[in-house]
């Protein structure tokens, strides 16, 4: 992708952004709005959004089939919640959900090209990509290459994210910012820009992997830059924090600011994930009003 187009597309942004203001803006927007959505029915439209996920080093196709399981014993065990929105493996476990998973619309999601570094060379993180979605991916989570747009090279990044969309074809991408290396409220926002005019389908905040994951201030740019992008050209964009949500207020505060920021159109399962595994059952307790250890 050509520079001079790049810096056009960034043009018709807003880029002058604040991180004090960011800050105030996003207190005040949870001041107003966060115990509202404090309610049973968030509670469960929020279940239905988790991407329950594990990426441990002690993964095996065992433990993921079993892990895939728990999700089949949901539906049966609680018809009338929402079941999760998708299961998030590392790319070697995508045959072993797809033969384990027996509800429809639970989506199979990797993480992919060198998660969660990006550092490798592209033909390997194609080839990991494409072996992924063959063997049952339905979704594939990348990470910007962050050392590239820590020095400026905005080309180079445009230029990684839709080689790795290219090679995902039909499966939506999410692109993982990892907001907590980028430096201010603008980085977050030119990376958000950028990752949407690469081809991401969804825009995420951080891998879990790094010292801060999501925050409130991270999403309220993201989800800015995401409204921006949709009256510019028309294209919806999902949105997924993910890294952090150790609670169900966690939860309802990210509910929150996409509700207030990018409206109706984006509170569905589809639109809004939540990258967890712990939550789960913690929102489970919650609406069931008492502790259960289901996940």
């Amino acid at each position: 992708m050509e520079t001079n187009k790049i810096q056009e597309a960034l043009g018709k942004y807003n880029l002058d952004l604040n991180d004090a203001q960011v800050a105030e803006e996003t207190k005040a927007l949870l001041d107003a709005h966060l115990e509202e959505n404090m309610t049973p029915e968030v509670k469960k439209f929020l279940m239905g959004s988790i991407e329950l996920t594990t990426l441990k080093t002690t993964d095996s196709d065992r433990s993921v089939m079993e892990f895939t399981d728990k999700v089949n014993q949901f539906d049966d065990a609680y018809p009338d919640l929402p079941h999760v929105a998708t299961i998030c493996v590392y790319p070697c476990f995508a045959e072993a959900v797809k033969e384990a998973l027996r509800v429809p619309g639970v989506e199979i999601a990797c993480v992919s090209g060198s998660f969660p570094s990006s550092q490798a060379r592209m033909e390997v993180k194609i080839a990991e990509t494409s072996l992924a979605i063959a063997d049952g991916a339905t979704e594939i989570d990348i990470v910007m290459p962050v050392g590239k747009f820590l020095e400026g090279d905005y080309e180079g990044v445009a230029e990684d994210i839709a080689e790795m969309k290219n090679a995902c074809g039909d499966a939506a991408m999410k692109v993982i910012l990892e907001t907590g290396d980028l430096r201010d409220s603008k980085d977050i926002k030119i990376a958000s820009i950028l990752s949407m005019y690469a081809g991401a389908d969804y825009i995420k905040t951080s891998t879990g992997k790094e010292k801060v994951s999501a925050t409130p201030e991270a999403a309220y740019i993201m989800c800015r830059a995401i409204k921006e992008y949709y009256d510019e050209t028309g294209i919806q964009i999902g949105f997924k924090p993910a890294g952090g949500i150790n609670t169900v207020a966690d939860a309802v505060t990210y509910y929150t600011i996409v509700k207030e920021v990018l409206g109706e159109k984006w509170l569905t399962n589809k639109w809004l994930r939540l990258g967890t595994s712990r939550l789960a059952n913690l929102l489970l307790s919650d609406i069931e009003g008492k502790e259960v250890k289901f996940f």
